[in-house]
């Protein structure tokens, strides 16, 4: 392809050469007005020279043509697997890769945008990923871009004249202009909330071209706690909530699916409060002075979550010297009060070395059987007093023990040791200084001998005896210490041992604290892919079926990572809520960003997308009513019409080589000049 072009390359500046013109101008005027011989012939000279001072250059460029590129952005979110709009887009895509084939010098370009699959996420960014594709594309072979969406596009530029995007800029929408689809819209969640205490929920229920019924709402939260209530389109509600653990509280809203709905996705939202405890309330009761007794108080103290109340037996029940038990206390101790009114209020009671006394009547040690068998929670640290005929096992007590005491006092130092069921319970599992064959953790001193009648040994002395016992007791949960010697890791004894974290692993497992349970089953995301996570007292592990937000099942199976630890792995494919069961156990998991404004909202529409293709001189079709077809138009037509979208034709060029051929530096322009000039001088003579 060649194209010819005249262009200057002055042998003189301009000025110099406009300067020339004009004294010889100035000149060619006096001689007019003098009437002097040879004027025409002294006018076409200045001309020439004039002309040969400018240079006229004829120039040649040899150029290559440079294609047109169109672009195409193809919407794969989670929206577009509603109804027919996953075939409406692939039958799009197939034609215009067609018809874009068919034109002349231009290329195909496409670019896929999801949403949703990390918590990043924010909608469908569909102009991201087309200036994404635009990146290596210069401005002048750039032809159109068509987006292939459902119209839910939340990155749509607020002055598209600023963008930086040429035009022309299409769309064609998928789904239908008329779809009914019903949603679950969460105004207001508590992101965090205190343990125990209530918090508000407030949503609605959108019903996109729907009939304006009421509609039934079943709102799951707490453990297993299930509500029906029945709503009015588009009218705020709101629920009340009790935040009932720490860790992760999910409640779950899903709206009754409508007739003909696109899709029901969006029917359930969910809302995820992390639950604080405010203040840990315990109760210790010390009996028997021993050189560990402050170790408890000292522990719970240096937590500033921890609300201690601490009750204190001063004199040994060896030691009767008649006075009256309401003289020995400092101060009026409330123990009915505590033992009978607000005993419901403790989150933990922990019994250190108590032995029956007249200080706490049988009735309110009863109390404390019907406390924990309705959910409470209570740790014994025993000692000699526990083989003793006044001990824990000789009171109503008895009834929720999980050890019972054969009488026997072991003296002598040994290493407490993490027993095989231990290693698969999560209050002992990988303790602290607990690996290799031999612990790393200082002595203890003494234990008392008993026999477990229930729960599970994690930790054992010398002969496997049990030494640390935990148990289920009707709703509730006790933990037996069968030493009294555990303040020696406190103290550094020989190393020292891990006293605090053992006290915070017994104590949030007794509050059931999700992240301390024997069985459980859970879900967390990492980058791009869900770690299941199965733990259990158990050698094994099933496989977990899990259902996709989308409704879509899938099977994983679990790999042993560590005593009683389980885990597997799945790709995230759909932002949402992931249901988990493995026979045993239900779950649900977050994935993604849950509250996506893509994955929310999911009717089809063009009104996002309509500011831009006016500005950008483009046009919006409905998949529905056909595919049109591609044509090349030059720039500044019209690029839409009836049954067809256009493409700019831009003829950009490569040029290649270039060849130039000045005009007065030919022999013969100098030939004519001389002509001109002898012409001249022979009309002079004359």
């Amino acid at each position: 392809m060649m194209g010819w072009a005249a262009t200057y390359d002055p042998l003189l500046p301009w000025w110099a050469i406009a300067a020339i013109a004009a004294i010889g101008l100035a000149l060619i005027v006096t001689m007019a007005l003098a009437r002097t011989r040879g004027l025409v012939l002294r006018a076409l000279s200045l001309a020439l020279i004039i002309c040969a001072l400018a240079n006229p250059v004829f120039r040649n460029e040899e150029r290559d043509p440079l294609s047109d590129i169109a672009v195409v952005v193809i919407d794969r979110s989670l929206s577009q697997e509603a109804g027919e709009r996953t075939a409406q887009t692939d039958t799009a895509l197939a034609q215009l890769r067609t018809s874009i084939g068919k034109l002349p010098n231009t290329e195909f370009r496409s670019v896929e945008v999801r949403s949703g699959i990390t918590a990043d996420d924010d909608g469908t960014r569909a102009f991201t990923a087309l200036n994404r594709a635009l990146a290596d594309v210069p401005p002048e072979r750039f032809a159109g871009a068509i987006m292939i969406t459902d119209g839910q596009v939340h990155d749509v530029p607020g002055d598209i004249a600023r963008s930086g995007l040429g035009g022309p800029l299409h769309a064609i929408i998928t789904g239908g202009s008329k779809e009914r689809d019903r949603r679950v819209v969460i105004s207001q969640a508590p992101r965090f909330g205190i343990v125990g205490k209530e918090q508000i929920v407030k949503f609605r229920v959108d019903d996109t071209n729907g009939d304006g019924s009421a509609i039934d709402v079943i709102i799951k939260h707490g453990r297993g706690q299930s509500d029906v209530l029945t709503v009015e389109p588009g009218a705020e509600v709101e629920f009340p909530i009790t935040i009932d653990h720490g860790g992760q509280n999910i409640t779950e809203i899903t709206a009754a699916p409508a007739d003909e709905e696109i899709s029901q996705q969006n029917n359930r939202a969910m809302a995820l409060t992390e639950g604080i405890r405010d203040r840990l309330r315990v109760l210790l009761i010390s009996g028997q002075p021993h050189a560990g007794e402050r170790t408890w108080r000292n522990l719970l103290k240096a937590d500033a979550s921890v609300d201690l109340v601490h009750f204190t037996i001063l004199r040994p029940p060896e030691k009767q010297d008649g006075t009256p038990i309401k003289e020995l206390a400092l101060i009026a101790f409330p123990t009915r009060e505590l033992f009978v009114e607000k005993l419901d209020e403790f989150d933990l009671i922990i019994f250190d070395r108590y032995r029956r006394q007249a200080v706490l009547p049988m009735a309110y040690l009863a109390n404390i059987v019907d406390y924990v068998n309705g959910g409470g929670a209570v740790l014994i640290a025993s000692g000699p007093d526990f083989a003793a005929e006044d001990g824990l096992y000789t009171t109503p007590l008895a009834g929720i023990l999980n050890s019972a005491p054969s009488g026997q006092i072991i003296d002598g130092g040994y290493k407490p040791a993490i027993t095989a069921r231990g290693q698969r319970h999560p209050v002992t599992r990988s303790l602290p200084g607990s690996g290799g064959e031999t612990p790393s953790w200082g002595r203890w001193l003494r234990f008392v001998e008993a026999n477990t009648t229930s729960g599970e040994v994690v930790m054992a002395a010398p002969g496997d005896k049990p030494l640390l016992v935990l148990s289920h007791t009707g709703e509730g949960r006790v933990a037996q210490l069968l030493s009294d010697q555990s303040w020696l890791w406190s103290r550094g004894y020989e190393g020292g041992g891990p006293a605090t974290e053992l006290l915070r692993r017994m104590a949030h497992w007794l509050m059931k604290e999700p992240d301390l349970e024997e069985e459980a089953l859970g879900g967390t995301q990492s980058g791009k892919q869900m770690v299941i996570e199965r733990r259990t007292m158990s050698d094994t592990a099933e496989p977990v079926d899990i259902t996709l937000p989308s409704g879509k099942t899938t099977t994983v199976p679990l790999t042993e990572q560590s005593p009683g630890l389980f885990q597997g792995r799945i790709e995230i494919t759909e932002p949402g809520l992931y249901r988990l069961d493995d026979g045993s156990l239900e779950a649900v998991a977050a994935a993604g960003n849950a509250d996506a404004r893509e994955a929310s909202d999911i009717v089809a529409t063009s009104a996002k997308l309509k500011p831009a293709t006016d500005v950008l001189g483009g046009a919006i079709v409905w998949a529905e009513d056909g595919i049109p077809s591609i044509a090349k138009v030059a720039a500044g037509r019209t690029m839409a019409g009836s049954g067809w979208l256009g493409l700019k034709a831009n003829n950009a060029y490569r040029v290649t080589s270039v060849s130039e051929v000045p005009l007065f530096a030919t022999l013969l322009s100098l030939g004519v000049l001389l002509l001109l000039a002898s012409a001249m001088w022979y009309r002079e003579g004359r």
